[in-house]
């Protein structure tokens, strides 16, 4: 029998690509997602249980009728400025969303999680190159929720047995190589797909928020995963579970940073094309630069991240871009 995994936005940018990447290891995603932001075409590798997290009997239903071996929890807000406009939203929704699921999972005895955390726990540390004993130092109330779930995580771990992986990672983008499934947010807020929009005429022009940051171009600096090798590492995270080991913290991330204008440049050799631009004043709670300085997720996960260079990145999102996205 197909060993089933329930995952929380599953219908998500990320969560599509995991569900996809489980699949291809001979798992069974179920896909959990109120479709407020994920789309019932990107769930095209297992079934969808379109619920949400503050309805517990859709949860406890989803658990009966499948019984997930483990859950990979992706469903979250994840805006910097709303989060920044309006905590209140974020609280709810990312935190007692997650202490929902997480009960409903230790009702079922589904004792392993797969968590989607954030480097922005560490918020804004300047010259500091992120690992998983960095203390953690959120800015914004999404760092500050998810920071919370995690702490949640290890008092269900104290008091149930839980036992969690928790990814920090960083800026993710590509899409699918082969084409089935990529980013498509609406409205959409990430660098990439903003750019390749701007590219493409979809957008006049795309907006550099702040070029006085303390950089050496004066735009803020990230560390990029590509999707499909974030996906991996999440599959590789359910087996470490599934093997008996126990809770772990694993930094995501290629230890390379690029600065705004470094992947505005690599855009104009993938595409051959140049990227109106326009220039803002920097967005509240935007770090400075966040870059991982962490082996462990290969020395320990035996991860190998495949395509988690600029090129790469950008042009598999450039492929996904032009086929137009979900269409529902």
């Amino acid at each position: 029998m197909t060993r089933a995994v329930l995952v929380t936005g599953g219908a998500g940018y990320i969560g599509a690509h995991a569900c996809k990447a489980l699949r291809n290891a001979g798992f069974l995603p179920v896909t959990f997602d109120n479709l407020s932001t994920g789309w019932r075409d990107a769930v095209r590798f297992g079934p969808l249980v379109q619920g949400d997290l503050f309805d517990r009997a859709a949860l406890d239903a989803a658990f009966a009728e499948y019984r997930p071996v483990a859950v990979m929890h992706f469903a979250a807000l994840s805006l910097v400025g709303e989060a920044m406009r309006d905590p209140g939203k974020y609280w709810r929704a990312n935190v007692l969303g997650s202490l929902n699921l997480i009960e409903a999972a230790v009702e079922a005895g589904c004792l392993d999680v797969v968590f989607s955390s954030t480097c922005a726990t560490y918020g804004d540390q300047d010259g500091v190159v992120l690992d998983e004993d960095t203390p953690q130092r959120p800015i914004n109330s999404y760092g500050k929720s998810k920071r919370a779930i995690e702490d949640m995580l290890a008092d269900f771990g104290a008091s149930h047995g839980l036992r969690a992986v928790i990814f920090r990672y960083f800026n993710v983008a590509g899409a699918d190589p082969e084409g089935e499934v990529g980013e498509f947010h609406q409205p959409e807020t990430h660098l990439i797909p903003l750019m390749l929009d701007a590219i493409d005429g979809k957008r006049p022009a795309l907006t550099v928020f702040g070029t006085d940051y303390p950089t050496p171009d004066g735009t803020c600096i990230r560390d990029y995963v590509h999707v499909s090798d974030l996906a991996d590492a999440h599959v590789l995270g359910v087996n470490w579970l599934l093997d008996g080991q126990g809770s772990r913290v694993f930094c995501l991330g290629t230890g390379s940073g690029f600065s705004v204008r470094e992947v505005i440049e690599q855009s104009r050799h993938v595409t051959n094309r140049d990227v109106p631009l326009v220039y803002g004043e920097r967005r509240a709670g935007d770090a400075v630069a966040l870059v991982s300085g962490s082996a462990r997720a290969r020395t320990e996960l035996g991860w190998q991240p495949k395509r988690s260079n600029m090129r790469d990145m950008i042009g598999d999102a450039w492929r996904w871009h032009q086929t137009g996205g979900f269409k529902s």
